[in-house]
């Protein structure tokens, strides 16, 4: 990068469609065409933002990736808009209390905790012992033990944040929809061509952005509308195509 080589690249925050039940759906709310070293977690404040002044309405949970956005930007998304951002714990993160890994927590005796819930009024998420463990019968703090803790949600945006790692909820958007993500910017990258070109003009790049965005649309309205279309669409082009009109 240097001010004679200015090159794009697009960043899309996207909904996933339940009403497409036969395969995952993903299609662009919002994009921005931004210099290539803005790290994209920067934009996502800007995103939400965006959908509530345009739609009247913002996502409850965004699944991101890992690296990309910082903890401050998660708290602001978080307060303002009341949006769980959810991503893995970064590799150089500490672990803090009571945290035994990214996804278990235990109190100070080492009973495992689940989540109970989030108290909105004060930001403080409410953990007990789990379902069906006998550590607190043999506990010799069990009768000065309440059994509920809390941990405000700004103790570790990541960890605890609107929605705790440690919560089932997260694991699944984690482990089934995180891995969706490259597929959905493959889509644009590679099968509509994004990856061979070069721009360093901000108005063509926009342009080419919109364009892949209206692609997508209206691929997603298709599906949509014909839900069947690619179970049997082959089918119906083979023996056109590869009937060669030889006798047997």
């Amino acid at each position: 990068m240097s001010k004679f080589y200015v090159g794009y690249k697009k960043h899309t925050l996207r909904l996933w469609l339940r009403a497409h039940p036969s395969s995952v759906l993903l299609i662009p709310l919002v994009s921005w065409i931004a210099p290539a070293h803005l790290p994209e977690g920067y934009l996502l404040a800007a995103s939400v933002r965006e959908c509530q002044r345009r739609f009247r309405w913002r996502p409850d949970i965004v699944v991101g990736d890992l690296g990309y956005i910082r903890q401050e930007i998660k708290k602001t998304v978080r307060e303002q808009w009341g949006v769980a951002v959810v991503t893995k714990l970064k590799p150089d993160m500490n672990l803090i209390e009571p945290f035994d890994s990214w996804n278990e927590m235990s109190c100070g005796q080492g009973q495992p905790l689940q989540w109970l819930g989030y108290d909105a009024s004060d930001q403080r998420h409410w953990f007990g012992p789990k379902d069906g463990s006998g550590l607190c019968s043999v506990c010799w703090q069990a009768s000065q033990c309440p059994k509920e803790f809390s941990y405000r949600a700004d103790l570790h945006e990541t960890l605890l944040g609107l929605l705790p790692l440690n919560t089932v909820v997260a694991a699944r958007l984690l482990s089934e929809v995180r891995c969706w993500i490259e597929p959905a910017q493959s889509y644009e990258k590679n099968l509509l061509g994004l990856k061979r070109m070069f721009l360093n003009s901000l108005r063509l790049s926009w342009t080419v952005g919109l364009l892949a965005d209206s692609a997508v649309l209206l691929r997603a309205l298709a599906l949509l509308c014909l839900p069947d279309r690619e179970a049997y669409a082959l089918p119906d082009l083979l023996p056109e195509q590869l009937n060669l009109g030889l006798e047997d």
